[in-house]
Parts: structure tokens; C-alpha cells; sequence
């Protein structure tokens, strides 16, 4: 199996602001999580590109909001499933960045400096 981040298009853009959307009308709580964290679209490919899995969500949240994110993980999943996709999954960005092996940096270079800026913002009032 094969995963491809997708580069941000019109696709990921509405599908991330749907699932935004659904989550600040209808869970203030979660989305105030949210805003401190990146959500992005993945889209897994098996064999040839156009044989593919459903996308899924992926949040990547700072060392200090993974837990209480994590917390959320069924109504995030929920949301998902409304906005047609079937998983959500939460990643620490803080990790990833400082994992020696990590090749995000020279594959995403726009996600690694967006996960540069998570991982270095203040949220101490969230938890």
C-alpha cells in the first residue's frame, strides 16, 4: 500500500472546510482543539493510482494536545463519516518533526513548516 499526500486542492480544501464547519456549529469544545492543530487530507493508493482506498483524515496536533484530541476521537470520526470518509487519525506533529527518520520535510516541505508552527505555539489555556 502506497500513501499519497495529496497536494492542497479543491477537493482537500472542501472537504477540510466541511469537516471544520460540521465541528465548530456543532462541537465548540472540539473546535476550539482544532485550532490549534492541521488538519489534512490523505488519500491511500493500492497498486495503480486510479485503484484507491476512501481518504481519511489526518490531524496533526502539538505534544501538549494530543491527548485531549485524542479524547474527541469519536465525534471527529463522526463528523468524518458525515462528510463521506470513514477514519480520522491523530498524529503528534512535535514527534514527527524531531524523528530523526522523518522524511516529511523533503516530501512536504509546506506541511513540515505549517507542523514547525504548530509545535511552537503557546496553548497552555486549552488544557
Amino acid at each position: 500500500m502506497k500513501v499519497i499526500t495529496m497536494n492542497t486542492s479543491w477537493y482537500e480544501q472542501e472537504l477540510v472546510k466541511e469537516f471544520k464547519t460540521v465541528i465548530a456549529h456543532s462541537f465548540p469544545q472540539v473546535e476550539e482543539l482544532l485550532k490549534h492543530c492541521h488538519v489534512k487530507l490523505i488519500e491511500s493508493y493500492w497498486g495503480r493510482p486510479r485503484v484507491h482506498f476512501l481518504p481519511y483524515f489526518t490531524i496533526y496536533c502539538p505534544d501538549n494536545l494530543i491527548a485531549a484530541v485524542k479524547a474527541q476521537i469519536s465525534i471527529l470520526r463522526e463528523v468524518a463519516e458525515y462528510a463521506g470518509l470513514v477514519e480520522v487519525v491523530c498524529l503528534n506533529a512535535t514527534h514527527l518533526l524531531r524523528d530523526p527518520m522523518s522524511k516529511v520535510k523533503q516530501t512536504d516541505p509546506r506541511l513540515w513548516l505549517e507542523l514547525q508552527w504548530l509545535a511552537t505555539q503557546e496553548q497552555e489555556h486549552l488544557l
